[in-house]
């Protein structure tokens, strides 16, 4: 096409050619009209850009809260599930613990010392450590104490079985004391008469130290004294044993002597030992002899015997299960 203009119309004059030269003398800026529609365009995008990493930048932040929270609820959890693995730890250390203590005590089971056992503790430990269930720290302080007696009843059971072996005084009185009372008995040959009540005794027994009788170290030596004598003193005193260890029991069996639990205890020797009675001739020579009076001189019919009978019968341990 060409570049001639209408006819009748005339052509614009061409835009004169910018001079740089100019321009640098006048300060006019080159191009102001194109320059002015560039910075326009720009305004607009440079906004949108500020928004956007404004926005950027606040989600970023946000980001890193959600992070932040959910790392504390995190380790709020770890702690949690540690707390809870310490607790069944604990509750698996109690539990093994009870059932050595259980299986120690069932050792007593067919002794005849009901005091020896404590069998409601072992039950209130049992119950102590079901109650403390949700404490960590409680069941760790209830294992230690089933710990400690089930080592106390295993240094008994020890010391009985090392005791029933031996017979350190080498006297009748031990051996038969071991025999009966499967070494939880100690015997002692010393000065009864002092210790037990200041008059004139071949054994006793007191009340603060059940487990330990006392034979009078005079009347051990004494001329009329017989192993069988001996003997039968020793079942007597082992009968006090009993009364002590086993008082719901003998607290019944006890109202056939009218209360009186040396009676019970000659009838126990009477009831037990084959030939025993309350009176002894004890031959010197040919020619001499003692007579020896040996308890408190009644003896027992057959109705107070079978009480003897059914009170011994009564008294072995046989262990209950233990429940929490």
């Amino acid at each position: 096409m060409s570049d001639a203009a209408p006819e009748g119309r005339t052509n614009p004059p061409a835009p004169a050619a910018p001079d740089p030269i100019a321009d640098a003398l006048t300060g006019e800026p080159l191009a102001t009209a194109p320059a002015a529609r560039h910075r326009d365009r720009d305004k607009p995008r440079r906004a949108g850009w500020i928004v956007t990493i404004s926005l950027l930048a606040a989600a970023l932040l946000g980001a890193g809260a959600v992070i932040a929270l959910t790392l504390v609820r995190l380790e709020e959890a770890l702690t949690q599930i540690e707390k809870q693995q310490d607790l069944l730890d604990e509750k698996e250390t109690f539990n093994a613990a009870m059932r050595d203590l259980v299986a120690t005590a069932g050792e007593f089971d067919g002794v005849r010392f009901e005091s020896l056992l404590p069998e409601g503790r072992i039950q209130t430990l049992a119950t102590r450590g079901w109650d403390h269930r949700f404490d960590a720290s409680a069941v760790a302080a209830d294992t230690r104490v089933v710990r400690q007696l089930t080592g106390e009843l295993t240094q008994l059971l020890d010391s009985a079985k090392e005791q029933a072996a031996a017979n350190a005084s080498g006297t009748i009185y031990e051996s038969v004391i071991d025999s009966l009372g499967g070494g939880y008995v100690t015997i002692l040959v010393d000065d009864a008469d002092t210790i037990c009540s200041g008059g004139d005794v071949l054994g006793c027994v007191i009340s603060d130290d059940p487990f330990t009788i006392h034979f009078d170290a005079t009347d051990a030596v004494a001329p009329y004294m017989t192993d069988f004598i001996r003997t039968g003193v020793s079942y007597h005193e082992f009968a006090h044993v009993l009364q002590l260890a086993n008082p719901d029991e003998t607290r019944t069996a006890v109202d056939a002597f009218g209360g009186d639990v040396e009676t019970m205890a000659d009838c126990f020797a009477l009831t037990y030992l084959d030939g025993w009675t309350l009176h002894h001739r004890v031959d010197i020579n040919n020619f001499e002899y003692y007579e020896v009076d040996v308890g408190y001189g009644y003896t027992c019919d057959d109705t107070q015997k079978q009480v003897v009978r059914d009170w011994y019968e009564s008294l072995p341990i046989a262990t209950a299960p233990v429940t929490q």
